[in-house]
C-alpha cells in the first residue's frame, strides 16, 4: 500500500472474508487509495486459494513440486474466480486507468480483462520466484497460464533468474520467441518484460522503529534479554523458509562454539499460516520438535536459548526488535525477494549496526551482496557465519551496513512503484505501434488476396 500513497489509485481484490451470497464490491477510502474487496464463497475460497494457488502454484514457483497437490476442480475454480474478478472490476474501470496485477493467484485476469473489451495499459508484477521449465511443465495446463500473461504490455519480475526461467517457458514451452529489448512474442501476441526488485519504506523505518521501542512487547523482550545479544528471524510460517534447517543451525552454533553459550538469545517469530493446508499443519509439528529440543538440551534455570513465537505483533513493534537484534537471521530455502532482509538493514543504528546472515536463495541476495551470504541447506555453513556475525568488529559492521543502505535508499518503495509504471507507460504505447504497423501489413496481404477478405 505504500507504494500507492502518493500516486492515489484504485486497489481491488479478496476482502480476506468468506460469504455465501454473492454482493458488489464494497468500497472504502484510506487518504489517497480507494478500496474495493469482494468476499469469495467458501467453496471458491478452497478451490481458487487454498487450492489451485496454494497447493499448485506456490509449492512449485519455490521448487517444491513434491508438495503440489493437484485437482482438476481447483483449476476451475481458480479460474472462474478470476472471472468473477474480471466482472467485479469492469464497472470500476475508467478508460484512462492503468492497471497493475500483482502476483501468481492473478495470471489469467489480464486475458479476461481483455477479452471484456479493455485496452488499458496492464502491467503484472510476480512477487514469487519464477521456476525453471523442468519445474513449470509439472503444473497441468502451464501452457495456458503462461499464453494468459502475454495480455500484459509488461511483465516484471524479481530478479535475471526469474526473467530466465519466464524466457526459457516461452521458448521452449511455448514455442515463443525472445528479441532485444525485452520482448516477448507467442504468434502475432508480444509483451515486454523487466526485472524489478522490490524496495522499502527505507527512510521510514528508523520512524518505525523508535515507534516501536515504545510498545510494551519491545521494553518486556529488552529488559528480559539481561544483555544477551539477540539474534531474530521473523518469518510467516512456510516451507519455503527453511525454519527447521535455521534451528538445527543455531544448535550446530551452540554445540561448537561454547563460548557463545549463555551470551545470546534466538528469538523466532513465525505466524501460522495457511493452517488448513496439511504441509503446513506437519511443517508447524516439525518445527515444534526441533524447537523443543534446542530447548531441552541446552536450557538452564536463567537461560533459555531460544524463544518461538508463532503470533504476530505490529509492524513498529517488530522493526523496533530488528533494531535490538544484533543478527537478523534471514535464511529462505527460496524466496522471490525476502522484505524482512531490506527492513532489518534500514532499521539498525548507522553508529552500531547490526550483521544480517542472508540466504543466497533470496532474491534480496543478489541486492545485499554486504551481508553475510550463506546456503540455508548447509547448517555448517550458517553456524559459522552466526559465529562471525556475533563477533564482527563495529568498523566492518557499518561498512557492510552502509552499502547496503546505499542500495536500499537507491530503490525504495517508490522508485520501484515509479519504475515499473514509467515502464509500462512506454511499452504500452510501443507495442500499439507494433500492432498497428503488423496491422497495416496484414491488410495489405489479405486485400491483395481476396477482395472480400480485405473488405471484411
Amino acid at each position: 500500500m505504500a507504494a500507492m500513497e502518493r500516486a492515489g489509485g484504485l486497489w481491488f481484490g479478496w476482502s480476506g472474508d468468506l460469504a455465501r451470497q454473492p454482493s458488489p464490491p464494497r468500497l472504502d477510502r484510506w487518504r489517497s487509495i480507494e478500496y474495493a474487496t469482494v468476499d469469495l464463497d467458501p467453496r471458491d475460497h478452497q478451490a481458487y486459494y487454498a487450492g489451485f494457488a496454494n497447493s499448485v502454484l506456490w509449492p512449485v514457483f519455490h521448487h517444491r513440486p513434491d508438495l503440489m497437490v493437484y485437482r482438476a476442480a481447483d483449476f476451475a475454480g481458480y479460474l472462474d474466480v478470476n472471472r468473477q474478478f474480471a466482472r467485479q472490476l469492469l464497472p470500476l474501470l475508467r478508460p484512462d486507468d492503468t492497471l497493475w496485477i500483482h502476483d501468481y493467484h492473478l495470471i489469467p485476469l489480464a486475458r479476461l480483462l481483455r477479452e471484456a473489451g479493455v485496452a488499458s495499459p496492464i502491467g503484472f508484477f510476480l512477487h514469487t520466484p519464477f521456476p525453471p521449465l523442468d519445474l513449470l511443465r509439472t503444473i497441468p495446463n502451464y501452457q495456458g497460464l503462461l499464453a494468459d500473461l502475454f495480455a500484459c504490455d509488461l511483465i516484471g519480475f524479481q530478479t535475471r533468474i526469474d526473467l530466465r526461467g519466464f524466457e526459457e517457458a516461452v521458448i521452449h514451452g511455448l514455442g515463443g520467441r525472445v528479441e532485444e529489448g525485452g520482448l516477448v512474442r507467442l504468434g502475432e501476441r508480444a509483451a515486454r518484460t523487466g526485472i524489478y526488485p522490490i524496495g522499502i519504506e527505507t527512510d521510514a523505518l528508523p520512524r518505525f522503529a523508535e515507534q516501536g521501542s515504545l510498545s510494551r512487547e519491545y521494553c518486556a523482550l529488552a529488559e528480559s534479554l539481561g544483555g544477551r545479544r539477540l539474534i531474530l528471524g521473523v518469518d510467516r510460517l512456510d516451507y519455503s523458509k527453511g525454519l527447521p534447517e535455521r534451528l538445527r543451525a543455531y544448535e550446530l552454533l551452540l554445540e561448537r562454539y561454547p563460548e557463545v553459550r549463555r551470551q545470546v538469545v534466538y528469538l523466532q517469530i513465525a505466524p501460522v499460516s495457511r493452517a488448513e493446508l496439511k504441509a503446513y499443519s506437519e511443517l508447524a509439528a516439525r518445527i515444534d520438535a526441533a524447537a523443543g529440543h534446542v530447548i531441552g538440551t541446552w536450557a538452564d534455570f536463567d537461560w533459555v536459548p531460544l524463544r518461538h513465537l508463532k503470533r504476530g505483533y505490529r509492524r513498529s513493534t517488530v522493526v523496533a526488535m530488528y533494531r535490538l537484534a544484533k543478527v537478523g537471521l534471514v535464511t529462505p530455502l527460496r524466496d522471490g525477494m525476502n522484505l524482512v532482509a531490506k527492513e532489518y538493514v534500514a532499521a539498525q543504528d548507522p553508529d552500531d549496526p547490526g550483521v544480517l546472515v542472508l540466504s543466497k536463495m533470496a532474491g534480496a541476495a543478489l541486492e545485499l551482496d554486504a551481508a553475510l551470504l550463506v546456503n540455508p541447506y548447509d547448517p555448517e555453513g550458517v553456524a559459522e557465519a552466526l559465529r562471525g556475525a556475533l563477533t564482527m568488529p563495529l568498523e566492518e559492521r557499518r561498512d557492510r551496513w552502509r552499502r547496503m543502505m546505499q542500495i536500499l535508499a537507491a530503490n525504495d518503495i517508490h522508485r520501484w512503484h515509479q519504475r515499473f509504471l514509467a515502464d509500462l507507460t512506454e511499452a504500452h504505447a510501443a507495442l500499439r505501434g507494433l500492432k498497428a504497423a503488423s496491422g497495416r501489413r496484414g491488410r495489405g496481404a489479405a486485400a491483395g488476396r481476396s477482395d472480400r477478405a480485405g473488405g471484411a
